[in-house]
């Protein structure tokens, strides 16, 4: 039987390099491009249309690329980010993967890091090119340390996801109350434990619970799904 094709999505400002990546993901046989785009915005908007299991996104590129990130990380959590950029930067790395990124890939590395990436992502892992991945760990403390401790903020949906947990209800009985698939309450879920820094539903509901008492009963709510 063969292998399931893995959809992609590109968002990057240089057609040549687009064309050339087309070219040698399609030769792969196991991934199809189903979407191009040439600015943070268009980004966005790609994945709104065709929901590519994957995106892969240069950092250089008209409007805020780590706001498309956080976007697409946000409202559409079955797509996983990819960064592919030339910038060997452990700050917008980090920037990156606080957006919502999956994985970091540096351009002239070989293709296999790109497909090593997708396979991480598609597993809930990240990825990070070798060699850069050694710099990346050793400023993690200190980006850490020097990030402003902020409370989470929970979108419009991530506060429904969290209802029905407050409730006692199963995944399947959240997807069904929301019109959701389960799959998609799932990658919901997994981003919650993320944001919240817990390991567990249970400890997704106590998150929660202290998040309402912090905040005199109310949830802090994105505007964004």
């Amino acid at each position: 039987m063969a292998e399931p094709v893995i959809t992609i999505g590109i968002a990057d400002d240089h057609p040549l390099l687009v064309r050339g990546m087309e070219l040698v993901l399609n030769v792969a046989g196991k991934y199809r491009i189903v979407a191009t785009g040439g600015s943070a915005d268009q980004a966005v908007q790609l994945v709104h249309a065709t929901r590519p299991e994957i995106l892969v996104i240069d950092l250089s590129m008209p409007g805020d690329v780590l706001v498309a990130i956080n976007a697409v990380a946000r409202r559409y959590p079955e797509t996983k980010v990819v960064v592919f950029t030339a910038y060997a930067n452990t700050d917008l790395a980090l920037k990156a993967f606080d957006a919502g990124a999956s994985g970091f890939v540096l351009k002239g590395r070989p293709i296999e890091d790109l497909y090593a990436a997708f396979a991480e992502a598609l597993e809930g892992r990240r990825f990070v090119s070798p060699g850069f991945a050694d710099r990346l760990a050793a400023d993690l403390e200190k980006y850490v340390a020097a990030k402003p401790r902020q409370p989470p903020r929970l979108s419009a949906r991530e506060r429904e996801l969290v209802q029905g947990l407050l409730e006692g209800k199963s995944n399947r009985e959240i997807a069904a109350s929301l019109n959701l698939t389960e799959k998609t309450v799932k990658h919901y879920m997994t981003n919650l434990m993320v944001k919240l820094q817990v390991k567990s539903r249970l400890e997704v509901v106590r998150a929660a619970r202290a998040i309402l008492v912090a905040s005199d009963g109310l949830l802090p709510v994105d505007e964004g799904r």
